[in-house]
């Protein structure tokens, strides 16, 4: 849930009221090691000199 609310404020966010759409970018990784299986990943979008990212 608190995923989908992020990624939803990220796209609206990207929209782009007054000029091109923002495309956000994304990644991920899954590692395994002596505790298990781990998951990650994050989020971004990027204009100009600025920048915004969330990782989780």
């Amino acid at each position: 849930m608190r995923i989908a609310a992020i990624l939803g404020v990220l796209a609206l966010a990207g929209c782009g009221a007054d000029g091109d759409p923002i495309r956000p970018s994304y990644t991920a990784s899954l590692s395994g090691g002596s505790n298990g299986v781990t998951l990650g990943g994050g989020v971004g979008l990027r204009k100009g000199p600025f920048s915004l990212g969330l990782g989780f």
